[in-house]
C-alpha cells in the first residue's frame, strides 16, 4: 500500500512535511507503521500549486529516500497547496508514468488501493472513456483509470458526485462480469483552489487516512499515518467519508456512493 501526504494553508517549503518531520513521508517510504508492506520505494511523486492554474509535476522511479533531486527540490519550492505520494505497486510495473500524482489540465490526484481482478476490468474502464481521456492515459494503473473515469463523470462539476459515480461504475461492471466488486480508496485530489480527499472501501477495511491543523489555524495536512510531531493532534477519518479543505477549514461529509450517484 502507498503512502501520500497533502497540505493546504499558508505557503510553505515542501521539506517542512516530506522530509524534515519525524517519520515523515520519506522515512514512511521505507519503513511504514500502518501499512501491510512497509517499504514504498516503487517511485514517487510531488504536484505542487503556484503561480499558474496547472500544478508543477515530478516524478520518478527511484525510491523517494535515494533522489537527491527530490531532496533540493523540496528545500527550495514553497507552496500552498501540494500532494506528495510514496508508491508500493500492486498494479502496473515501476514506470515514471505509473507514478503518483497523476495530472491533467489544473486537476491533480493521488491514490492509495486497489481494484479487485483490475485484469478483468481494465478494457470496460477504459472503453467508458471518451477519446480525449482515453488518449491522455499514459500509464496502466488502476489509479489513473479512477482519475480518468473521475474527469469523465464531472470532477470540475462536483467532485463528491463524480468519485461516487466513478466507484459505482467500478462495482457495476463487475458485477456484469460475474466478479464480486472490491475496492479499497483513499485518494487525495485538487483543483488548485480546494483540496479533497475520501477515504472509502467496499469491505471494512478503509485504508488510512488521518488530518491535522498545523500550526497556522489555516493550515491542514491530510496524512496517509502521522508524522511524529507533539504539537499536531491526528484525528482519523472515519470509514466512507468525503473531505474538503478549504481557506483553512476542513469539513467532512458521509460519501455514500449510491445516493451520490444517482444525485450526479
Amino acid at each position: 500500500m502507498c503512502r501520500w501526504a497533502a497540505y493546504s494553508g499558508d505557503p510553505v517549503y515542501l521539506e517542512d512535511l516530506i522530509l524534515s518531520p519525524a517519520h515523515s513521508l520519506i522515512e514512511q517510504s521505507h519503513h511504514a507503521r500502518q501499512a501491510k508492506t512497509p517499504i514504498n520505494g516503487d517511485g514517487f511523486g510531488v504536484a505542487w500549486y503556484g503561480d499558474r492554474d496547472e500544478p508543477g509535476l515530478y516524478r520518478d522511479i527511484l525510491p523517494a529516500w535515494a533522489d537527491r533531486n527530490l531532496e533540493s527540490l523540496a528545500r527550495q519550492i514553497r507552496s500552498g497547496l501540494f500532494l506528495a505520494h510514496v508508491r508500493a505497486s500492486t498494479i502496473g510495473e515501476t514506470s515514471r508514468v505509473n507514478c503518483h500524482p497523476f495530472v491533467m489540465g489544473n486537476w491533480s490526484f493521488m491514490h492509495n488501493g486497489q481494484i479487485g481482478d483490475f485484469a478483468v476490468l481494465r478494457r470496460p474502464l477504459e472503453l467508458a472513456l471518451d477519446d480525449t481521456l482515453y488518449n491522455a492515459r499514459t500509464g496502466s494503473t488502476d489509479s489513473e483509470i479512477l482519475f480518468l473515469l473521475a474527469l469523465q463523470f464531472g470532477l470540475d462539476k462536483d467532485p463528491q458526485a463524480a468519485f461516487a459515480r466513478t466507484i459505482r461504475f467500478v462495482g457495476d461492471e463487475a458485477r456484469k462480469r460475474g466478479v464480486t466488486p472490491f475496492i479499497r480508496f483513499t485518494a487525495a485530489f485538487s483543483c488548485g483552489r480546494r483540496l479533497f480527499a475520501i477515504r472509502y472501501a467496499s469491505d471494512e477495511h478503509a485504508p488510512t487516512l488521518f488530518w491535522a491543523k498545523l500550526e497556522s489555524c489555516r493550515s491542514i495536512c491530510l496524512v496517509s499515518e502521522p508524522f511524529e510531531d507533539a504539537s499536531r493532534q491526528w484525528q482519523p477519518v472515519p470509514p466512507s467519508s468525503f473531505v474538503t479543505v478549504e481557506d483553512g477549514n476542513l469539513s467532512l461529509t458521509p460519501f455514500c456512493i449510491e445516493k451520490a450517484a444517482r444525485a450526479a
